[in-house]
């Protein structure tokens, strides 16, 4: 990946420093994921629109199609 990736972590995060949690980073036609524990661990990436269905499916309760 050669975009520069902000990170950002869901307002859902648990307990103490808030780190026990994944954090996203949107990119042009993707999305970076990495664990908030290990930062420094390589970040995985998937389409844009995949995820957005995938976070939807878990919104509404299913499972993603």
């Amino acid at each position: 990946m050669t975009e520069p990736l902000h990170w950002r972590k869901s307002s859902f995060s648990g307990g103490g420093d808030g780190n026990t949690c994944v954090e996203i980073a949107p990119l042009r036609t993707r999305v970076a994921i990495r664990d908030s524990k290990h930062p420094t661990h390589g970040p995985l990436s998937f389409p844009a629109l995949a995820f957005n269905a995938f976070v939807e499916a878990l919104k509404s309760g299913g499972a993603p199609v």
